[in-house]
């Protein structure tokens, strides 16, 4: 039991002109201090009593004389913490006021990516009654889903390089306005085909600076020990949202209408946007010897400023890394298994499993569910090792080896016909899609790993190849599947290909190790 030495100071009060009718007020000042393991904290209460009061206090503890208010300061000692209550104060209130701003930066680069993959899996929903309102072939609803990713694409090294200018915070706003706007032109432009397919290329450029923005954000606010829990909550907003979109899209296209997916989705992002104003505008950068801290140029940059930031990039040297060209191919297998079954899952589930809009939409929901308990057992699982010592790199392999081969093995149970029944098939893609949530505690952590410093702009050169089978893979899928018919030929076996040689390939050349990446000015 920890000892609790009491201090008290009194000050007492009186009239000057009525001393003979008020009686004496005092005032304590009682100091306690607790002791534990870690803590030394001192709690300072006032406490008021009367004068009669005063003198059997004086009398029984044998107090000090009283002296001047003024004149009294409460002990300073090293290392501790003083707390002071009083009556009817309410000092942490907000309960969020005393969180640290970095967390509170993360929480929100979160929240933004809940509504990202909301505004993304939307269409894979509403394509269905749209196709057949507008008459669509597979390979047209294929084409309007993949515009997505042209424009996703387009804006990923921009988005890595304006973050390392005006900082993740800046980019991250702007993004989600644009696609927030753009996708709530959806239903104005959907019966003209060259404007629905460019309001799909816009939302594509504003998601596209998300992830490289929110890397900005990880890489210089949260040190190594904790990166894959960070990644982790951040890029795990994608799952809740996949989650979000497709238990909300459904009651409301069957209550309303297809457009009022689009209309609501939007005002989503933009009530963020608004939210996101009153956030401290102090970016809190984490110093310490695990993280590399670069300053941000002003908004107010000139052109030539931007140009010569531009040049100053040692793109030569990003490319003469092995573990940079291991990191670009994985991410580009990765991504076609997830952006084809992201686009062509509830049609599958709905064709091949004969479900209904509702229960292809909640069937749906199911592995990006089962993603969000992975992706916190990885990013804990992952964590632990590194803080006990085990090699950074080891830790990453073994996180998107899991995230390949999972996937993998599940596909090729479910393509195989040995009489399988729907909700078997369900499970078992479930499960596997899950699993690929381990990438977010392997690829996607290495970015920061290897160069905190250029984190935001490695993100960007590997999510621009990443974004490559978003437009190649899921046009393609519907064309093969008009094709050939076959929901194996079409959309498992692609994935199952790239899942494997994606992971041999990460297991020869990937790294962790913190690399100086020097520009060439020869």
């Amino acid at each position: 039991m920890a000892r609790l030495p009491l201090r008290f100071d009194n000050h007492c009060f009186s009239s000057p002109t009525h001393a003979h009718k008020q009686p004496f007020v005092s005032v304590y000042t009682i100091t306690t201090r607790f002791s534990s393991h870690h803590h030394n904290t001192l709690i300072k209460s006032r406490v008021k009593c009367s004068a009669s009061g005063t003198e059997r206090v004086r009398e029984s503890k044998k107090l000090p004389p009283k002296i001047p208010i003024e004149e009294s300061s409460p002990p300073q000692l090293p290392n501790s913490e003083v707390v002071t209550t009083e009556t009817g104060s309410e000092h942490n209130w907000p309960p969020w006021k005393n969180i640290p701003q970095r967390y509170k930066l993360i929480g929100a680069t979160s929240l933004a990516f809940v509504i990202c993959n909301m505004d993304k899996v939307n269409l894979s929903i509403a394509i269905i009654p749209m196709s057949h309102q507008f008459g669509w072939s597979s390979s047209v609803a294929g084409l309007v889903q993949s515009s997505f990713f042209w424009g996703y694409a387009l804006s990923q090294l921009p988005g890595g390089w304006l973050s390392k200018i005006f900082g993740g915070r800046k980019v991250l706003e702007i993004g989600v306005f644009t696609w927030s706007f753009a996708t709530a032109l959806v239903p104005l432009l959907a019966g003209f085909m060259p404007g629905l397919i460019f309001s799909r290329i816009l939302v594509g450029i504003g998601e596209g600076v998300s992830p490289s923005a929110a890397t900005d954000l990880i890489a210089r606010t949260i040190p190594v020990k904790e990166r894959s829990r960070a990644v982790g909550f951040v890029f795990g907003g994608l799952s809740l949202g996949s989650v979000m979109g497709l238990l909300l899209a459904p009651p409301i296209i069957q209550n309303f209408n297809w457009e009022s997916v689009f209309y609501l989705f939007g005002l989503l992002g933009v009530a963020w946007f608004v939210g996101f104003q009153f956030l401290n505008e102090e970016e809190v950068t984490y110093r310490g010897d695990e993280t590399t801290t670069t300053s941000h140029k002003p908004e107010s940059a000139t052109r030539e400023e931007l140009g010569n930031s531009l040049k100053e990039i040692p793109w030569k040297s990003f490319f003469q890394s092995s573990a940079v060209w291991a990191m670009i191919y994985t991410h580009f297998c990765g991504s076609w298994g997830h952006y084809t079954c992201l686009s062509w899952l509830p049609t599958y589930f709905s064709e091949a499993l004969n479900l209904n809009l509702r229960e292809a939409a909640w069937v749906s929901i199911l592995p990006p569910l089962a993603s969000i308990l992975v992706t916190s057992l990885a990013s804990q699982f992952a964590d632990y090792l590194i803080t006990n010592g085990v090699d950074t790199t080891t830790v990453r392999k073994i996180c998107q080896t899991i995230a390949f081969l999972s996937p993998a093995l599940c596909m090729t149970l479910s393509s195989v016909d040995i009489g399988l029944p729907p909700w078997e098939i369900v499970g078992i893609l479930t499960a596997g899609l899950a699993l690929s949530s381990f990438a977010l505690s392997g690829l996607y952590c290495t970015h920061q790993d290897i160069s905190p410093e250029y984190a935001s702009i490695l993100l960007g050169i590997t999510n621009t190849v990443g974004a490559v089978p978003g437009i190649i893979g899921v046009a393609l899928t519907g064309f093969l599947l008009d094709s050939t018919h076959s929901w194996t030929m079409s959309l498992f076996v692609p994935s199952i290909f790239f899942y494997l040689t994606g992971t041999v390939v990460w297991l020869a050349f990937a790294s962790s190790e913190p690399q100086k990446f020097i520009k060439d000015d020869s």
